[in-house]
């Protein structure tokens, strides 16, 4: 197993995609640390799951991130890999219908939360001349999306922050890259259709109908298929990697 010894703290992982991603590394052999803004399912989750550990962090606030960052690296003995998976759909509607502070919040932890938690173990790994960030973008951060407007500001961001940071950090052997994930399976997609079907007035299989046709392999993204992606970009095949957007979305031919 290519992970073993690996110390991994990964954000947003009580469910979804970070959890596939935090199950993932624990059966590679790594030792992972995670946190979750819900607290409750947080709990529930490493009762389940043994071969995890964690704590409660809203990745938007400062000192939660410092804390939860002290925590990790304290429990693994430092850190190798730094996953930041934590984000949210944001608000479906017209820019004329948004408040700032809705923008604000979704900004807060799409990209806030990726920055608070990069600066963190920047430092990090850059003393120990080795390691690798994986931000989370999005399809929405390749393409502009009606309705979508908060999210999608914030997911190029994260691409552009990606690009900033493996720049900075690559002379000092530390690799920073972006999984942009489509549509993936899950409660968070499931809301952001349900969204999307009753502002355009459609039903919610029209609108999976819709997503599913944008690409060419027709399917939607299983969590495990990122969690793919980040364990090949963390091993030595991925080696050479670096400042990359990994698409993993079947091919979205439109948006």
């Amino acid at each position: 197993m290519t992970h073993v010894n690996q110390r991994v703290l990964i954000t947003a992982a009580a469910n979804g995609i970070g959890l596939a991603t935090a199950q993932a590394f624990a059966a590679a052999g790594a030792s992972v640390f995670i946190c979750d803004v819900d607290g409750t399912q947080l709990a529930e989750t490493l009762m389940r799951e043994p071969g995890l550990a964690g704590m409660p962090c809203d990745v938007g606030d400062e000192d939660q991130v410092s804390a939860f960052f002290e925590a990790g690296v304290k429990h693994l003995k430092g850190l190798d890999v730094l996953i930041n998976c934590a984000g949210i759909g944001g608000p479906t509607a017209l820019v004329e219908e948004l408040t700032l502070q809705q923008w604000r919040h979704c900004l807060s932890v799409n990209l806030d939360g990726t920055f608070l938690c990069a600066r963190q173990a920047a430092p990090i790994l850059r003393r120990q001349r080795s390691g690798s960030i994986i931000n989370f973008s999005s399809t929405a951060g390749l393409f502009g999306y009606a309705r979508r407007s908060p999210y999608a500001s914030a997911k190029w961001a994260v691409r552009g922050l990606t690009r900033s940071l493996a720049k900075e950090l690559g002379p000092h052997g530390v690799r920073v890259n972006c999984i942009c994930p489509g549509a993936v399976t899950g409660d968070r997609m499931d809301r952001v259709i349900a969204a999307q079907a009753a502002k355009e007035n459609l039903s919610i299989d029209e609108v999976r109908a819709q997503i599913v046709d944008c690409s060419s392999l027709k399917t939607f993204i299983a969590p495990q298929d990122i969690a793919s992606m980040a364990l090949f970009l963390t091993s030595p095949a991925g080696a050479r990697i670096s400042g990359q957007d990994l698409v993993v979305d079947g091919y979205t031919e439109t948006a």
